[in-house]
């Protein structure tokens, strides 16, 4: 579920715990669920998990942290602990579950 001390809960966000309500947001929450577990299995928390996903990508040259506290910035950068736990197997088995892979360019 959604931890009671995260932003969602905040008043303001109501439209965002609607979203999270919906059949498109259960269907995010069980993949956030599925990627826990990875993350469990791969002996990490699951911010390094997604960070190091990140960071794995070959595309990507820059990973942009954002944090509201010193001890999270902190978490955040301890992932690089983690580095080689991001195997090509782990990068597939996230790919497997976020199916979120963009497609190439078209060529005519």
């Amino acid at each position: 579920g959604i931890p009671a001390d995260s932003r969602v809960m905040l008043p303001g966000y109501e439209w965002l715990r609607d979203e999270l309500a919906s059949s498109v947001g259960q269907d995010r929450l069980a993949k956030v669920a599925r990627l826990a577990a990875l993350s469990r299995d791969a002996g990490m928390p699951i911010n390094h998990l997604a960070l190091l996903w990140c960071l794995a990508n070959p595309r990507v040259s820059t990973v942009i942290l954002g944090a509201s506290r010193v001890a999270q910035l902190a978490d955040n950068l301890a992932a690089l602990k983690n580095r080689e736990k991001m195997t090509p197997n782990l990068r597939e088995a996230i790919e497997a579950i976020v199916q979120n892979r963009p497609e190439g360019p078209r060529r005519f």
